[in-house]
């Protein structure tokens, strides 16, 4: 099962598109503040979220839902503005703000993941991409080639006179094999 949780009116081919208003293409109507989600444990093979986790209540407990609601071994790819982006501060309905470092809370291999323990949900940060669906061309493409290549060295050093506009998270879910039914 795909899901594309906040799809609005862009639903993913082949997704369950998920949003809080009843507009075409929406499969399930609940908003997603409101959890649990009407999935049940362990389910999802693939999760969406494109542009939606800035607008949410609660990161952590979405994160939390996210993680029960897919298999181990599941891809979460989520889509947020960069916190130095124009995009992240303009839109009032915007409630957080994203750096290359917000999943490391939960993937156990980052040093905030041991240190804060906000969350019992571990997912492995399999990559982190700026203006991943940005045109290919102009100043803002190759900065963000250039960030690409060390996302860390980037932002620390040049987002501030050089900000780009989206990262892109890639998320691999990790659950216990007792807890998996397909063990990954």
């Amino acid at each position: 099962m795909i899901l594309d949780l906040g799809c609005g009116t862009s639903k993913r081919r082949g997704a369950i598109g998920v949003d809080y208003s009843p507009l075409p293409g929406v499969d399930v109507v609940h908003d997603l503040n409101d959890v649990p989600y009407p999935f049940a444990s362990s389910t999802a093979d693939e999760i969406y979220m494109d542009n939606v986790l800035e607008h949410l209540e609660d990161v952590v407990a979405t994160v939390d839902e996210l993680h029960r609601i897919a298999k181990g071994g599941a891809l979460v790819t989520v889509y947020v503005p960069y916190f130095r982006s124009g995009w992240a501060a303009v839109d009032p309905t915007h409630r957080h703000q994203f750096t290359v470092d917000s999943f490391g809370y939960f993937d156990p291999s980052h040093p905030f993941f041991d240190r804060y323990r906000y969350s019992t949900a571990r997912l492995r940060l399999e990559a982190v991409r700026f203006n991943e669906r940005w045109p290919a061309r102009g100043w803002r493409a190759r900065v963000a080639r250039i960030a690409n290549r060390n996302p860390q060295r980037y932002e620390a050093r040049f987002s501030q006179f050089f900000p780009l506009g989206e990262l892109t998270f890639r998320l691999r879910v990790i659950k216990d094999e007792a807890s998996s039914p397909t063990g990954r």
